[in-house]
């Protein structure tokens, strides 16, 4: 069971583990940091935080492995906060099982709004049926999206795809990801594929699809749905 706002962080920059420290602690976090991949994976394994910030670059292994290792026995979401920004690097962590992937040097308020984006994401209750968010609402049981409590209609294709959406929001899916969960492996080369019926999936469900606000676009690694009030 996770410990209730603990963080833990894992970046061999003691001026960065401070800052974020600073920053955290304004905001009610706990903190317990680590500067190695080796102590970071010991303190993620006792002190079960509810969210780990993990740099790519530490001195005794990467921050792939630590996130492989992790993933071996941990769902707690990842955010990767590294200097290295090529979308090769972020969709090798994402898809390696990090949550989400900020690059340094980073606002502090962003990092923050995505940290409580993930937890929120791992705190829906089990077993619910309903999601809401917005004027979005998706229920599993009926297998009825609709907005402003009207029922949209939706293609198979497009309710597996909100589905993913709504299960992970909050979360980047890469485009990998999205097309092996809903076509299957054979698929994952087709990102145009993908951006197609995204397209007419925005049509649908947001006021100006030209100008999404629930599915936006990470370029070049994916999409996300975000948490409206």
């Amino acid at each position: 069971m996770s410990n209730k706002n603990t963080i833990v962080i894992i970046d061999d920059e003691l001026q960065i583990r401070k800052i974020l420290s600073i920053a955290l602690e304004s905001s009610d976090f706990k903190i317990a940091e680590a500067g190695t991949a080796k102590e970071g994976i010991t303190l993620a394994a006792t002190s079960h935080p509810q969210l780990v910030i993990l740099d790519l670059g530490l001195p005794d292994m990467d921050g792939f492995g630590v996130i492989k290792e992790l993933r071996t026995w941990s769902n707690v979401p990842v955010i990767i906060l590294s200097v290295r920004n090529s979308e090769e690097d972020i969709v090798k962590a994402l898809d390696l099982g990090a949550d989400d992937y900020l690059t340094k040097p980073f606002n502090t308020s962003e990092l923050i709004a995505r940290i409580k984006a993930n937890i929120r994401r791992t705190q829906t209750i089990k077993g619910e049926t309903i999601f809401i968010n917005g004027n979005l609402k998706i229920d599993f049981a009926a297998r009825i999206v609709s907005k402003n409590n009207e029922e949209i209609k939706l293609t198979n294709t497009e309710y597996l795809l909100m589905t993913l959406f709504f299960q992970n929001i909050g979360k980047v899916l890469t485009h990998n990801y999205i097309l092996k969960e809903v076509w299957g492996p054979s698929s994952v080369e087709n990102s145009q594929y993908l951006r197609v019926f995204v397209g007419q999936l925005r049509k649908k469900i947001e006021d100006n699809a030209s100008s999404p606000k629930f599915i936006v676009t990470e370029s070049g690694v994916g999409y996300r749905m975000k948490f409206i009030k």
